[in-house]
């Protein structure tokens, strides 16, 4: 039970972020005894895997602080958090029992489901992203682009360490974000509208 409350909230992570799951599940994996993956998601924590991924989140983590490029970057990661969220549930709940890498073997494994489950999860704060990330550009004319994804980042690797170490807890500070998440973006909704009925007045 706690294993798949610990998939469900890496993938909520990497909803927000696609790449800081993952490359925690490695370190951990590799460089800790808090975690150990199973034998067919060992690959997450070889060399080139851990490098690739690093690299890719200082990417990710420069280009979605800047206005416009985060939404341009939200679109392109439409696939990307979907499909990370899928490996880190499947990972982190420790189901997977077929490699990856035989498409077929894993579509008729017991790690599909859970694979798709993952995707599912992370969809729903990547669309919340997706969605309210323009709201906040345009309220804060471009300065909420860095505040939110630094603060999304932040949310991305507590959860992640928090979802080894007490899934729970990793949880509930989901589900508190989510709804903090959409009160700020309400809020800062209304305010824009109450401007521009202003503006017309």
């Amino acid at each position: 039970m706690l294993e798949a409350i610990t998939g469900l909230s890496l993938a909520a992570a990497a909803g927000l972020n696609a790449y800081i799951p993952l490359l925690g599940l490695g370190l951990l994996s590799r460089f800790t005894d808090l975690l150990a993956l199973p034998e067919s998601w060992a690959w997450i924590e070889n060399d080139w895997s851990l490098g690739v991924l690093g690299v890719l989140l200082v990417v990710e983590i420069v280009v979605d602080k800047l206005p416009a490029l985060d939404t341009v970057n939200d679109v392109l990661q439409s696939i990307v958090r979907p499909a990370s969220g899928g490996l880190v549930f499947s990972a982190g709940a420790s189901s997977s029992t077929v490699a990856v890498a035989d498409p077929e073997a894993f579509v008729n494994s017991s790690a599909f489901w859970p694979f798709v489950f993952g995707i599912l999860i992370a969809l729903v704060p990547h669309v919340f992203k997706l969605v309210s990330r323009p709201i906040i550009n345009l309220a804060t004319a471009g300065l909420g682009a860095s505040v939110m994804s630094t603060l999304e980042d932040v949310a991305a690797a507590v959860v992640t360490v928090l979802a080894v170490l007490l899934p729970l807890v990793a949880l509930a500070a989901m589900v508190l974000l989510a709804v903090l998440g959409v009160r700020w973006v309400k809020r800062l909704r209304n305010r824009r509208a109450h401007r521009t009925v202003g503006d017309i007045a």
